[in-house]
C-alpha cells in the first residue's frame, strides 16, 4: 500500500469510524501532507530517505522529522505546532500497526518537545462589563453583537460553537441553556444567565427577523448584515470594535472571554470539574491551567494588601 493510500485509508477512519469534525480531520490532513512530502524527499543524510513503503520508517525517521519541523529554513514551527504534529503521525501509526500494515509501532516513543507553560489570558470582571456595555444599542447590528457577547462570556463558549449556533439550539424557555457542540461534535447543555438570556431574547424578537429578511432563509441564530450566518472573522471583528470602543488597551478576542468565563468562575469558588463540563474539556488537565491563573491573582493581591508580604 502506498503512503498516500495509507494516509486517505486513515482519514476516512478517523472521519467515519471516531467521528471526528470536518476541521480537525483537515488538521489531520495538512499535518500528514507534510509527514509524507518529508519522507518522500531525497535525502542522503541518516536516515536515508526518500521511502516509499511505511514499513521501512523507524524511530530514527520520526525523531529526524520532529527535528526537521523545528529547524526548516522557510517556517520553523512552534513546540506547540510540533507537539500537534506529531500526534497525529503517532495516531496514524498506531492505526497502521492496527490494520497489520506495518510490524511495528516506529512513532511510540517519540516525544513531543517540551512546552512552555502559557497561562490563559483573561481581563478583569469591570474590563468584561466595559466590553460588553460598549455594544448597547438599539440598532439591529448592536442587538446582535450584545447578544453575541453576553453569550459568549456566558457561556465560556468557543466562538465557533456560538457562530455554528441554530435557533433550535437556543433552550430558553424552558432550561434558560443552549446546547452547544463542541469538538469531535460533542453536544453539552451549558446553562445561561439573566444578562444573556435577555440580549438574546431582544436579538430574537427586534433584531434577527430584519437581518433574516435579507438574505435567504438560515436556521442560523447569528446573522450578518446581509442575512448570512456569522462566520468566526465577523465574530472576531465585532469583538474588536467593542474593545476600541470600550477604551480597552489589553488584546481581546473571543477566546478572551471563554479564558475569562474561566477564570471568573473558579476565582467565584466554582469547582473546577463544573468549570471542565461547561467549558466541554475532555480532560481536567486542560482545566486545570486556569486555578494557575487564579493562584496567580491571590498572589498578586496578597502581596499588594499583607503588611508584611514584601
Amino acid at each position: 500500500m502506498s503512503i498516500a493510500t495509507a494516509v486517505d485509508s486513515y482519514l476516512r477512519h478517523v472521519a467515519v469510524e471516531r467521528g471526528l469534525a470536518a476541521n480537525t480531520v483537515a488538521a489531520y490532513r495538512r499535518d500528514l501532507g507534510l509527514y509524507s512530502a518529508w519522507l518522500a524527499a531525497d535525502s542522503a543524510q541518516s536516515p536515508p530517505r526518500p521511502i516509499s513503503d511505511l514499513r521501512a520508517v523507524t524511530r530514527q525517521h520520526i525523531s529526524a522529522f520532529v527535528q526537521h519541523l523545528g529547524l526548516r529554513a522557510e517556517s520553523p514551527l512552534t513546540a506547540a505546532s510540533i507537539a500537534r504534529i506529531l500526534s497525529t503521525v503517532r495516531g496514524f501509526h498506531r492505526f497502521l500497526l492496527d490494520e497489520g500494515l506495518v510490524e511495528a509501532d516506529a512513532a511510540h516513543d517519540t516525544k513531543p518537545p517540551k512546552l512552555a507553560l502559557r497561562l490563559p489570558k483573561a481581563i478583569s470582571i469591570e474590563q468584561v462589563t466595559a466590553l460588553l456595555a460598549a455594544t448597547d444599542g438599539d440598532d439591529v447590528q448592536r442587538l446582535r453583537d450584545k447578544a453575541l457577547l453576553e453569550l459568549l462570556y456566558a457561556t465560556g463558549a468557543r466562538v465557533s460553537e456560538v457562530v455554528n449556533l441554530n435557533v433550535d439550539d437556543v433552550l430558553m424557555e424552558v432550561f434558560d441553556s443552549v446546547r452547544l457542540t463542541g469538538k469531535g461534535d460533542k453536544q453539552r447543555i451549558v446553562p445561561v444567565g439573566s444578562f444573556a438570556r435577555t440580549a438574546v431574547s431582544d436579538y430574537l424578537v427586534r433584531a434577527r427577523p430584519m437581518l433574516s429578511a435579507r438574505g435567504r432563509s438560515t436556521p442560523a441564530l447569528f446573522l450578518g448584515l446581509r442575512g448570512q450566518r456569522v462566520s468566526r472573522q465577523n465574530a472576531w471583528l465585532i469583538i474588536r470594535a467593542a474593545a476600541e470602543r470600550a477604551g480597552l488597551t489589553v488584546p481581546v478576542s473571543p477566546h478572551t472571554l471563554r479564558h475569562s468565563f474561566a477564570t471568573h468562575l473558579l476565582a467565584g469558588g466554582a469547582d473546577v470539574r463544573v468549570v471542565q463540563e461547561l467549558l466541554g474539556h475532555s480532560s481536567v488537565a486542560t482545566t486545570q491551567i486556569y486555578t494557575l491563573v487564579t493562584a496567580d491573582t491571590l498572589r498578586d493581591m496578597y502581596t499588594l494588601s499583607h503588611p508584611r508580604a514584601r
